[in-house]
């Protein structure tokens, strides 16, 4: 969950005995333990072959990289989470806090996530100890860019210590569907809110576009304008499709609001169902990856009818990494200037 806008961005999931994942719109969080990544590139064959057979891309599946790592495997792993990152998946690190890998090894890694230790975060906020294990990772992630993940959230002070020390994504039975299906992030109160604003404070032109980075939902361009209203349909928290070619650069952007509404018109989807979702796409407004909190601003600024549309944020070979939200970057910016 993201903690900000109260929405899913991902799920976990694994490979079932088939050799499926599972469907549905949102990106997915695998498990995948060091010591296949040390058998270098061919033993992930079955995770790539997982993938094609779900038609699923890498930019849609976020790795958790769990268990220990000695110095006789990095070389292996390194040149192996390089081929990772090259084919688009995301990379992540699980059980931060705990596990035996090497700080340096994370900060050369940049990875998109840190997700903390489950037994790190059920001593938090009581534990002095285990609040000082959190912040010198949340300060890690701060530093080379990546998000953090708080797994096993289950009382409110635990979402106000991760919320204080700006963490913005969790799970946990907290968070959990209630009996309609949808999950209710508690809003912060006041004063954690100041709180999470400080943490954020002293950055003139705010963080980079990547801090803020989501996992985009993107379908085939020549997808059809059903399988974008499916995509909208499976998941209330999608607030864009991204359109992208074979090698996921981005060709179009699907906004909900403004999608739904024109399927929704009178004869909208006899019109448009059975046709190319691009004619109903607007071009996308993509950012590279490094730029700045209050750049991006400006540049969401630009065409008024689409202000608050999704801002996709594309690589060095312009390829789409994901979204940010301008209501993030309002957020971000507005509390960087205090």
């Amino acid at each position: 969950m993201d903690l900000d806008t109260g929405t899913a961005i991902a799920r976990p999931a694994a490979v079932d005995a088939s050799g499926l994942l599972p469907g549905g719109p949102l990106p997915l969080v695998l498990d995948l333990p060091f010591t296949v990544v040390a058998r270098g590139a061919g033993a992930l064959v079955p995770l790539h072959e997982a993938l094609r057979r779900s038609g699923r891309h890498p930019r849609e599946t976020m790795l958790l990289l769990t268990g220990p790592c000695g110095n006789a495997e990095r070389p292996v792993t390194q040149v192996t989470l390089d081929g990772l990152r090259t084919l688009g998946y995301l990379l992540g690190f699980g059980d931060a806090g705990l596990e035996s890998v090497p700080l340096d090894m994370i900060a050369e890694a940049s990875p998109y996530l840190l997700a903390l230790s489950p037994a790190v975060m059920a001593r938090v906020p009581r534990d002095h100890r285990a609040v000082a294990v959190v912040r010198a990772l949340v300060e890690l992630a701060r530093g080379i860019g990546a998000h953090v993940l708080a797994p096993g959230i289950e009382e409110q002070a635990q979402l106000a210590a991760v919320r204080a020390w700006g963490v913005r994504l969790a799970h946990g039975p907290l968070l959990a569907p209630g009996p309609d299906g949808r999950v209710r992030v508690p809003l912060p109160a006041p004063a954690e809110a100041a709180v999470a604003a400080a943490v954020a404070a002293g950055q003139e032109l705010g963080p980079r576009v990547q801090e803020m980075l989501l996992p985009a939902v993107t379908l085939p361009a020549e997808a059809k304008a059903e399988d974008v209203v499916a995509a909208f349909g499976d998941e209330p928290s999608i607030t864009s499709v991204i359109l992208v070619d074979e090698f996921q650069r981005p060709q179009g952007s699907l906004d909900r609001g403004r999608f739904l509404l024109s399927i929704a018109a009178r004869y909208g989807h006899a019109l448009h169902a059975t046709k190319p979702a691009r004619r109903l796409a607007d071009p996308p407004r993509t950012v590279p990856k490094s730029t700045p909190a209050v750049a991006a601003m400006r540049a969401a600024g630009q065409d008024a009818a689409r202000v608050y549309d999704d801002l996709v944020v594309t690589d060095e070979l312009n390829r789409c990494m994901g979204i940010v939200r301008v209501s993030d970057l309002i957020r971000q910016v507005t509390a960087a200037n205090g």
